[in-house]
């Protein structure tokens, strides 16, 4: 048995565009859980509000938008002295946890030190890398025969998310097509413990199901060997050839099954009509196979089902298990909690379940297993210290040594004067504990510290309050070069974990499923009514803006739009304006999983009307900067032109910056600085009153 590694669901993650520019992209998490009261009173709503759907935009991708409006809304250059200050930082950059060859004599890793996502080889540790692959085109490498001779590396063109397949022989040389297909997801599920068959999914019978392929390296052919409807995923394969199959029916919800090859049979494992969260693999014992799950309680647990009973396996806690791996020696079960937003490694006996050891690491916000070689001796560790890019260690069990295999990259600046996240919190209207992560410059102490009490006279230090996306996804500690350069640029920046993040349990978690949102989405305005209230300076209250990506840039339309007024300004990137028209117009596999948690476009057309900014359009007060990527697939180009052009129409200041080459989030270096550099531009213009030249 094996699944897919935990270096695959980073490096896949990664080609999605939203991961910084260290790997693997630190996972969003929570602090600790707080249960809901009565829900707030729902925003008030204007009559029976239309879509302009009809209208509108049709489709997503690049081809949907025509090219004179590519070419209107263009970046513009950045002054000189800020390009260079914003691209500094972005030469920050830490190297993939990676792969470790069986041998333990050679790392295989992702970094983006040319620019973009490429494959690099390290022989032994801190030697000089040499790079696998290149181009222009995000490329990640998510496994590695048992035997260490074949990489398996995954590639996408132009942040368009329909990545293909492809084999490297572990020397370097070219690269061999797998299956990398138009308009088609091809995805690495695992390989076979002999090494000779390789597993993959596609969308490439039906753009809504996934098919799962059996690829045999050698040969160098594939065969289909499932194709029932439905998003399916293969996490495991048992010795008798048995397949352990997860069919997504929503966010955050999946069945699992088991098939038979053979016998084409499909046999329920768990799951089955309950719309609950479920990971699955196969255990070590026999009849065995490990569940996460949060189906007994307020928390995600691992637990062991056998006869249809789940019995757990680590111990109950207030805090969510996030991940879990057996090594595919089947001798250590690795696990994370997330402890209040922290990554907490654990290991464990695969056979027993009693507690393994680890040796002492170095202090970090974040400590996860990334893979262990094949006879399970050697673990690579990932490692985020929280004031500087993540490190990889690797862990050799039979020597209980770790040994730092590279670093990061931090030319011309000062790690130890990155701004350390601090946990912290705030009312909601209704008395809810709403936490938040709040990373502040040198000069801009907590309001009642002592180093602000002899802070200097003058203004306070404005805010930006940075919501995040999923939205399942939550606000970590850790390193962010994205948050440090707005740290630099003089803005305390505040990330809150506002009701429907993930980390706080399942009834946190759901608090905003379908209509539900509206009840929550009050959340967004607390935020600035009590930076407002509390972090004031001299009599003074601090300028407070408003900053996302993904579903954190439609929080950021609706804190703009909806509650207009408790944001001075705004920046959305590839945020969704009207939940209709993106519902609409998603790409068919995303649009099956996003129904669950916003609504269904024809049942739900109200809410999901009541739910969108572009409905409370007339509200808006103040200036708002909409970026977005021309080939994503998820939140298609139309929702920020449509935005823009109703902003235009109705006279209401508003700049828009699209990129021809960039989906989901800029990937490549250049972009990624004129992204950020505007927004950096934008919010010292509207939150400090600066011009930049």
């Amino acid at each position: 048995m094996l699944r897919r590694s935990a270096a695959t669901f980073a490096t896949l993650a990664a080609l999605a565009g939203c991961a910084p520019p260290q790997e693997p992209p630190a996972t969003p998490a929570a602090p600790p859980s707080s249960s809901t009261s009565s829900a707030p009173a729902a925003p008030a709503t204007p009559p029976a509000a239309e879509a302009p759907s009809s209208s509108g935009y049709a489709g997503h991708g690049a081809e949907s938008i025509k090219p004179e409006v590519l070419a209107k809304y263009a970046a513009p250059a950045l002054p000189p002295a800020l390009s260079r200050s914003i691209g500094t930082l972005f030469e920050v950059r830490a190297p993939g946890a990676g792969i470790l060859s069986p041998d333990a004599k050679a790392l295989y890793f992702t970094w983006t030190i040319t620019g973009i996502r490429q494959l690099f080889r390290i022989d032994g540790a801190m030697r000089f890398p040499s790079q696998l692959t290149g181009g222009e085109d995000a490329t990640v490498i998510v496994d590695m025969t048992p035997d260490g001779r074949t990489l398996v590396i995954s590639r996408d063109r132009k942040g368009e998310e329909y990545p293909g397949l492809y084999l490297q022989d572990a020397k370097g040389g070219p690269l061999v097509e797998i299956q990398h297909k138009a308009r088609v997801q091809t995805m690495h599920e695992l390989i076979t413990d002999d090494g000779k068959y390789l597993y993959f999914r596609a969308n490439d019978i039906k753009p809504t199901s996934y098919a799962i392929y059996r690829y045999d390296i050698a040969a160098k052919k594939r065969e289909l060997v499932f194709d029932q409807e439905g998003i399916w995923r293969l996490t495991d394969i048992g010795k008798d050839g048995r397949m352990l199959l997860g069919r997504d029916v929503g966010g955050n919800m999946t069945e699992f099954f088991e098939y038979d090859p053979a016998t084409k049979k499909l046999t329920p494992v768990i799951g089955q009509g309950e719309r609950e969260e479920h990971e699955a693999i196969f255990g070590v014992a026999p009849g065995e196979i490990l569940v996460l799950t949060p189906k007994l309680g307020e928390y995600r647990r691992l637990y062991s089902l056998k006869g249809g009973k789940l019995t757990p396996v680590t111990p109950e806690l207030k805090y969510d298990v996030e991940s879990f791996e057996v090594d595919r020696a089947r001798k250590r079960l690795y696990y994370q909690i997330n402890e209040e937003g922290y990554s907490r490694l654990k290991v464990i006996d695969a056979r027993t379940y009693k507690d393994i050891a680890l040796p002492a690491l170095p202090r970090a916000d974040h400590v996860r297993f990334s893979s262990a070689t094949p006879d399970g001796r050697y673990a690579t560790l990932w490692l985020d210290p929280g004031n500087g890019p993540s490190v990889s260690y690797v862990l050799d069990w039979q020597a209980k040594k770790l040994t730092q295999w590279h670093a990061p990259s931090i030319p011309e600046l000062d790690a130890s004067k990155f701004a350390v996240a601090t946990l912290e919190s705030y009312p909601a209207r209704d008395g809810t504990k709403i936490p938040m992560l709040v990373r502040r410059p040198a000069n801009c102490e907590k309001p009642g510290g002592a180093a602000a009490a002899t802070a200097s006279a003058g203004e306070p230090c404005p805010v930006i309050v940075m919501f995040h996306g999923g939205p399942e996804g939550q606000a970590r500690p850790g390193f962010s070069p994205r948050v440090q350069l707005l740290v630099d640029a003089g803005f305390i920046v505040a990330e809150p974990n506002v009701r429907g993040s993930d980390g706080y349990g399942r009834t946190w978690l759901h608090a905003d499923d379908g209509a539900k949102r509206l009840d929550i989405l009050t959340d967004i305005e607390d935020a600035s009514k009590y930076i407002r209230a509390n972090w004031g300076k001299n009599g003074r209250v601090p300028k407070v803006g408003i900053f996302g990506g993904s579903y954190g840039g439609y929080s950021t339309l609706v804190g703009m739009t909806m509650f207009a007024g408790a944001y001075d300004a705004g920046v959305s990137v590839v945020g969704i304006s009207n939940l209709l028209t993106f519902l609409q117009n998603t790409a068919p596999y995303r649009r099956i999983l996003r129904t669950s948690e916003y609504g269904d476009p024809d049942k739900d057309r109200e809410v999901l009307l009541k739910l969108s900014p572009i409905t409370y359009l007339d509200r808006v007060k103040a200036p708002l900067l909409i970026i977005q990527g021309a080939t994503d697939p998820r939140v298609p180009a139309g929702e920020s032109i449509q935005m823009h052009e109703a902003l235009e129409a109705k006279k209401i200041p508003s700049e828009l910056i699209l990129f021809a080459d960039e989906g989901h989030g800029a990937q490549k270096r250049d972009n990624q600085v004129l992204q950020y550099g505007h927004v950096v531009r934008f919010f010292r213009q509207h939150l400090r009153g600066e011009r930049v030249d």
